[in-house]
């Protein structure tokens, strides 16, 4: 069944009352807002903690948001049985297998999240002609998108004060000065054109791309299911963010013609678990591809690229 949603101008009221994480501003949050025509998507100082003798690093469970980009109605649910569950509970199952430093205070990070503790929120997706997550993509005939027309925003939203005397509990429990947290969620990315072929196409992440059908529409943007990442300091204060994604829903010119965008559903996760890197050698899993770059692109530390473990 093919599943889609109209006009998203007309959810921007339900986006401000469901979106809790994404209300937090951005100012002073560590990490000014950027803008950026291709990727890598990252932003911040890079190789913060790459020395582990200076800066011991703790990470957190990855984290399924849902409703990051748009009303959570859209967003498929991780409820347990989910193949949303499955593939978080396989993310972090592969996270602990990374160089990604220690695993802080899972429990405690679940208490946090029930008591409802803003966590740092990294937004990214295509720009806004509002700057709001959730708003509609800039036009494209908007110069503000640079030459190709489809900049990708990137910034990040400042924790709850709760959050932070949290996690600087946490942080001096397991003795690390910085804290990986990451997040799985759903955004959006306009489709861009290459070539005297006009190949349709989406740049999803660092060296990775995926093409689109011929037909598919330049102006309407396509769910990609994508992880966000941000390295915070004890204060509060992020150093580094950054965002891979994984998966592009297509949108068929019929649906995008009318204004319409096809969601990612249950059936698109599954296929997610499932999916492999064709153009790799091994032809890892694409899902794993995408969270060792974004631990090794935070924290500049290539040993979390083994190849061996992306199989």
């Amino acid at each position: 069944m093919s599943i889609h949603r109209v006009n998203r101008g007309l959810l921007t009221a339900s986006l401000l009352l469901t979106g809790c994480a994404s209300t937090s501003a951005t100012l002073g949050s560590g990490v000014g807002d950027r803008l950026l025509e291709h990727p890598p998507y990252y932003s911040g100082a890079a190789g913060t903690v790459a020395a582990p003798a200076r800066n011991r690093l703790g990470y957190l469970p990855i984290a399924y948001q849902r409703g990051a980009a748009q009303s959570e109605i859209f967003d498929p649910r991780d409820d347990a049985g989910t193949p949303m569950r499955a593939l978080l509970d396989d993310m972090n199952a592969f996270l602990d297998s990374l160089d990604a430093g220690v695993r802080v205070a899972a429990d405690a990070q679940v208490a946090a999240n029930a008591e409802g503790l803003v966590a740092p929120d990294v937004r990214f997706g295509c720009a806004t002609g509002s700057g709001a997550p959730g708003d509609d993509c800039r036009a494209r005939g908007d110069s503000a998108l640079g030459r190709d027309g489809q900049t990708m925003s990137l910034s990040v939203g400042r924790p709850s004060a709760e959050w932070v005397a949290w996690s600087r509990d946490a942080m001096r429990s397991d003795s690390v000065s910085r804290l990986l947290v990451i997040t799985l969620e759903v955004g959006h990315y306009l489709p861009r054109q290459r070539g005297w072929r006009g190949t349709k196409e989406v740049e999803l992440g660092t060296e990775h791309t995926t093409g689109l059908p011929w037909l598919t529409s330049l102006e309407t943007p396509v769910s990609v299911l994508q992880l966000t990442g941000v390295i915070m300091d004890s204060t509060g204060r992020a150093q580094r963010i950054g965002a891979e994604g994984i998966y592009a829903r297509r949108t068929r010119l019929g649906i995008s013609a009318l204004g319409g965008q096809e969601l990612i559903t249950d059936e698109d996760i599954q296929r997610v678990r499932e999916e492999r890197r064709e153009d790799l050698p091994g032809q890892p899993l694409a899902w794993r591809v995408a969270l060792v770059q974004l631990v090794a692109g935070l924290t500049g530390r290539t040993a979390a690229r083994p190849a061996a473990r992306l199989r």
